[in-house]
């Protein structure tokens, strides 16, 4: 692809538990192409090896762009765990087994280039307000629903991070005390039940499997719209317990709206309907949020973080710049 000689940009990436998304980003937010995967499934395990895989994916991506003729300005990292993002470290991560890995210098010193590492969650939800479908909303709560439960509180344009970078974690409230472990170390947590890979632990044990079939979360919803009993009881506590989660984020932070995101947030009015109607019918003086779908998909995380790149840039352009 033939670009303007010197096209400004940054690169953001969204390093998730099985793949690397990719996206080189204009000043106005606009993709300068295809959002890329890259895979780190064989690393996944091992800390240091995937470390090295960031390392070498932005190092390799920001080689293959300045021979594109796009002059790269600054890298935003989004990535899973507790994210201290004013000291640039990820302070832990279950998923990849870190803790304290100094990110953004290790970064910095690869590529040379002004580095900002930001959460995945809070990323999106940065996506989301400013090119997504929280654009007109002051005050939403995004919510990515995949492997687990995810929550960011957006205030403006910009996600709520509390005091010590741990603020909107609605996956970890407990719902269903002494229920099952959830990896956070208590017991009936959201993510335990609402999560995708709760789905399938569910529906395997209830159903007396001991492997194959499902494997996976989209197949229990499909099993659940397809009248099977097991399935259908797993999807209903799920919508449930995310109903409760919801009902407390919205009675604390009286959002304008709820924007639902990740692989199940994708499961459309088998999704919505049951969850509007249990949400609704918790609240009491609370005000009704829009209960919406996300409209960026997986490129939230990669598209946040290049936005946040380009606000640590302090350039107020087009929709790279907070409502406030």
């Amino acid at each position: 692809m033939s670009r303007p000689p010197g096209e400004s940009a940054v690169l953001g990436l969204d390093i998730g538990g099985t793949a690397i998304k990719s996206a080189l980003v204009a000043p106005d937010g606009r993709p300068l192409g295809a959002v890329t995967h890259h895979s780190v499934q064989a690393a996944r395990r091992d800390p240091e090896a995937i470390v090295g895989a960031v390392l070498d994916r932005a190092a390799g991506l920001l080689e293959a762009a300045v021979a594109q003729g796009v002059a790269v300005r600054a890298l935003g990292v989004a990535a899973c765990g507790v994210i201290d993002e004013s000291a640039g470290v990820a302070v832990f991560s279950a998923s990849f087994g870190w803790r304290d890995v100094p990110l953004r210098r290790l970064l910095a010193e690869r590529t040379g280039l002004p580095v900002v590492l930001g959460h995945d969650v809070r990323a999106g939800g940065v996506a989301e307000a400013r090119l997504g479908a929280g654009r007109g909303h002051e005050v939403f709560l995004f919510v990515p629903v995949g492997t687990g439960v995810g929550a960011a509180v957006m205030l403006g344009g910009r996600p709520f991070t509390g005091g010590h970078w741990r603020a909107g974690e609605l996956g970890h409230v407990v719902v269903r005390p002494g229920g099952d472990r959830c990896g956070c170390g208590q017991r009936g947590c959201v993510s335990t039940l609402a999560g995708g890979a709760a789905l399938v632990k569910r529906y395997r044990r209830l159903a007396e499997l001991d492997g194959g079939a499902p494997t996976d979360a989209a197949t229990v919803v499909r099993l659940a719209t397809e009248g099977d009993r097991v399935a259908a009881g797993v999807w209903a506590e799920a919508v449930a317990a995310l109903a409760e989660s919801l009902a407390l984020g919205v009675t604390l932070f009286d959002p304008s709206a709820v924007i639902v995101g990740g692989g199940l947030g994708r499961s459309g009015d088998l999704l919505f309907h049951p969850l509007r109607e249990q949400l609704a019918g918790r609240l009491t003086f609370q005000i009704m949020p829009e209960l919406l779908p996300a409209a960026l998909g997986d490129e939230a995380g990669c598209l946040g973080a290049a936005l946040l790149a380009w606000d640590s840039l302090g350039e107020r352009t087009g929709v790279g710049t907070p409502t406030i």
